[in-house]
């Protein structure tokens, strides 16, 4: 493979990637970057896992190395369709960023905006961000993309699936037509075609690996359980590994249960759906990126919402608790394993009833794999779980506290209540019965709650006894 440096990175850029262990460039860093770093338009079409960020992150900091630019007018734009996604493609671009001396922000919603302002009106150089977001902050006249040299859409498919390609238009728009546009999607469907021929010019396309096939070092798997009692404890068991594992379910609810499940049973698991605010879901997805021995956890239950924004290395199992509906769903999820040429292995968990349309569901992805009849005890499923983890103990759940009781006022002090005169009985309270007003308070005598219970009993009730 040749280095960075052979391909005509910039030598601080190249250090800074040596420096993370990354000296030989990827297939698609291969192909993209002698064209991106000389500035034409580029559609690249990759899996996930393929290293197609650091494909735009490098040419998008060296275009941009040498000059600062103004406040509330970025030079660099990246768009992602989800906030984990920006969040992570920054992370991949800061250090690269800091030595060339620029400045990057993250710009989405689910979190407050006076920091994504005050960024901007300070200045920076690249903004990463959600298409929502940005459109309100350009609406607000925050910030404005008439100076942006190098724009970067990622996931572009995904964009499309979620409904953001009338607000991507717009912004596009906003954007120089001279500018350098790099455009990165699995697939071309879904009016991609049409963006790409709209706003890339002479756009040289790389496409390294078919659109419907994952990476190759992926092994597929189907098991059959008998109902669903017997998928729980198969769920269970996949979960119980010592490597790192995302099970995937359909529902927000679905995935929040089984994330407690497996924590009281012993094995810590965290949940990414979109019910959880900015700050969960970045909490939570740190503790799933983490070093389990530093406190991390090693399962992590997510809704589709995660198929794509979650880019976490070292997964080695990903697991379809609930089989999706489209097979590119499947394609996504299963991209969360077998990255950058490690190997990983998927499995769907289906029931009789489902075997139909799993079946239809494999034929689309173009994925060829048995249908395999286990129970959680199957010599099978005890190879493929491998070493377990230990078991952790569930942390105990904080006591209840109880409500304190209020102390009955003070007759001789205080002003009175409302609806209250000064010196007048409180209601419930007889004419001469004596009023508490430190230590406890006594219980009425047995004749007196006989008598406050026929009282306060309304007239024709019948008495049970």
């Amino acid at each position: 493979m040749p280095s960075f440096l052979d391909l005509g990175v910039p030598a601080p850029l190249a250090a800074v990637l040596a420096g993370d262990g990354k000296t030989e460039a990827f297939p698609i860093q291969q192909g993209t970057l002698p064209d991106s770093l000389a500035g034409r338009d580029l559609l690249g079409r990759g899996r996930t896992g393929s290293g197609k960020t650091l494909a735009f992150a490098i040419p998008l900091v060296a275009r941009l190395t040498g000059a600062t630019s103004r406040p509330q007018h970025p030079r660099g734009l990246v768009l992602a369709p989800t906030r984990e996604l920006a969040t992570q493609i920054a992370a991949t671009v800061a250090p690269l960023a800091k030595a060339a001396g620029l400045r990057v922000t993250t710009v989405f919603g689910g979190v407050s905006q006076r920091p994504q302002e005050e960024a901007l009106r300070r200045g920076v150089d690249i903004v990463v961000a959600c298409p929502g977001r940005l459109e309100d902050l350009m609406k607000q006249g925050v910030v404005r993309l008439d100076e942006v040299r190098v724009t970067v859409l990622d996931e572009a498919d995904h964009m499309a699936d979620l409904g953001f390609l009338p607000g991507v238009t717009r912004i596009l728009a906003a954007t120089p037509q001279g500018g350098q546009r790099l455009l990165f999607s699995a697939t071309l469907d879904n009016g991609i075609d049409v963006l790409a021929r709209r706003f890339l010019s002479n756009a040289v396309s790389h496409e390294v690996d078919e659109a419907s096939v994952p990476v190759g070092e992926m092994t597929h798997r189907v098991l059959e359980v008998a109902d669903a009692e017997s998928k729980k404890t198969l769920v269970n068991e996949l979960a119980s590994g010592a490597g790192r594992r995302i099970l995937f379910t359909r529902t927000k609810h679905q995935a929040k249960k089984l994330a407690k499940v497996l924590t009281t049973a012993g094995i810590p698991a965290v949940d990414l759906h979109g019910n959880l605010g900015q700050n969960a879901r970045e909490r939570n997805l740190a503790a799933f990126s983490a070093d389990p021995a530093e406190g991390g956890v090693r399962v992590l239950v997510a809704t589709d919402v995660a198929a794509r924004g979650v880019h976490v290395d070292d997964v080695d199992l990903v697991v379809h608790v609930d089989p999706p509906a489209e097979h590119k769903a499947y394609l996504h999820r299963s991209g969360r394993t077998a990255r950058a040429g490690a190997a990983g292995t998927v499995v769907t968990v289906l029931l009789p009833e489902q075997r139909r349309d799993v079946k239809d569901l494999l034929r689309k992805a173009q994925i060829t794999a048995a249908i395999e009849p286990v129970s959680a005890a199957s010599p099978a499923v005890v190879e493929l779980i491998g070493a377990k983890a230990a078991y952790v103990k569930p942390a105990p759940k904080p006591a209840a506290q109880q409500p304190a009781r209020k102390k009955p006022a003070s007759g001789a002090s205080g002003s009175p209540r409302q609806g209250q005169r000064q010196g007048q009985p409180r209601q419930g309270q007889g004419q001469g019965q004596p009023r508490h007003t430190t230590g406890d308070v006594a219980a009425p005598a047995p004749a007196a709650r006989r008598r406050r219970r026929r009282s306060s009993r309304p007239q024709g009730t019948p008495t049970t006894r």
